[in-house]
């Protein structure tokens, strides 16, 4: 381990933010704070008074040029996520950037040549992949003791009033990349494809059931992955009883976690199959009791592996697999078609933006000016 603090900044203040601050701040002294930027100046002394960071800068340019890091993170706007990163990189700096990485699957392929440029990766949040119960869970199942993944569910059933989607940037294909699909249920279904592996197939529907929005309120999908194993995924921001579950079934258990923003180890349940009872020991021997899932995980994970020379994750290719999955959600849904794993490409318009230019409702939101 080093004996020198790791260096880190942090690239907008809002709501995200501190999330990943208050992770920070748990972990030190293992690390250090460096600066933290923001276009409201106000806000961003605000968030450095709170969190014990001597600087403040206006932009990214003058905290790459004043600082030493060895790790950003971007907690800014989605339309931001690809031009901060391609600066970080261009600065010798790694990003862990909010999800998601990129408002589309061209920007994700942007990101990826300048990696492959300058050698300095991109990270994304996908931060239920760090749990201690999921860790278990993809350790079982990268086994084999849990036999051959079958049946899987994945819900995001969440509730966004319509002031919600007041701050000007929600909302918006061009600017969030998505509604639920992109923003919400994207940790959920990242998780999904961590332990069930890679998707090959999907057939989706999604509609503006409520919301005064551009984008979709609810898409729900059909998936099928290599393994031939199935799931469903839905994402909805019009579910007054809000949950986030998701179901696995195996071939010789079924696991299962229901919690909101982020799970303990006590909101996972696992069943044996007949014969298999012996598993349920398995299970519980491996268990962190207590430990919630959430932005620690990932930064700390990401430290161990800087720290020991390693590659960090969650990487752009896995990371982009995941975006794939959303933009072929939508584009099965808009197009009314099946869509395979690799088959948007090129000049597709769902590699350009994630609406495909085909949405199949009006846009209610004003333009920005």
């Amino acid at each position: 381990m080093s004996s020198s603090p790791l260096r880190v900044g942090i690239i907008g203040t809002g709501g995200i933010a501190h999330a990943h601050a208050d992770a920070l701040t748990s972990l030190r002294p293992r690390v250090e704070i460096a600066g933290v930027v923001d276009l409201d100046r106000a806000r961003a002394e605000a968030f450095a008074e709170r969190f014990g960071v001597d600087r403040v800068y206006p932009g990214a340019a003058e905290l790459f040029a004043n600082e030493r890091l060895d790790l950003v993170h971007i907690c800014t706007p989605p339309q931001t996520h690809t031009p901060l990163a391609i600066q970080a990189m261009r600065a010798g700096v790694t990003s862990l950037v909010e999800k998601p990485t990129a408002l589309s699957l061209g920007e994700m392929d942007e990101l990826a040549a300048v990696q492959a440029e300058t050698g300095v990766p991109v990270l994304t949040v996908f931060q239920h992949r760090f749990g201690a119960a999921a860790r278990h869970l993809a350790a079982l199942a990268g086994a084999g003791e849990l036999g051959r993944p079958l049946v899987a569910t994945c819900e995001t059933l969440w509730h966004r009033p319509d002031e919600y989607f007041d701050v000007p940037w929600r909302g918006r294909w061009d600017v969030e990349g998505g509604g639920p699909t992109m923003g919400h249920g994207i940790h959920q279904f990242d998780l999904l494809f961590a332990i069930f592996g890679r998707w090959s197939q999907v057939s989706a529907f999604a509609a503006r059931q409520l919301r005064p929005t551009d984008t979709e309120d609810v898409s729900m999908a059909l998936v099928r992955f290599e393994n031939d194993a199935l799931a469903t995924v839905v994402n909805s921001l019009v579910s007054p009883d809000e949950t986030s579950r998701l179901r696995f079934d195996f071939e010789y258990a079924s696991v299962e976690v229901q919690h909101l923003y982020g799970y303990t180890s006590e909101d996972w349940t696992f069943t044996p199959a007949p014969g298999h009872e012996h598993l349920t020991a398995r299970w519980a021997d491996g268990l962190d009791s207590g430990a919630i899932s959430g932005h620690r995980d990932q930064i700390s994970a990401i430290f161990d592996a800087l720290e020991a020379g390693e590659a960090p994750g969650v990487d752009l290719t896995e990371a982009r697999r995941t975006i794939e999955f959303a933009a072929a959600t939508y584009a099965s849904a808009f197009r009314g078609v099946t869509v395979e794993a690799g088959e948007l490409a090129g000049a597709d318009p769902f590699v350009r933006s994630m609406s495909g230019g085909i949405v199949p409702w009006a846009p209610v939101k004003e333009v920005l000016v």
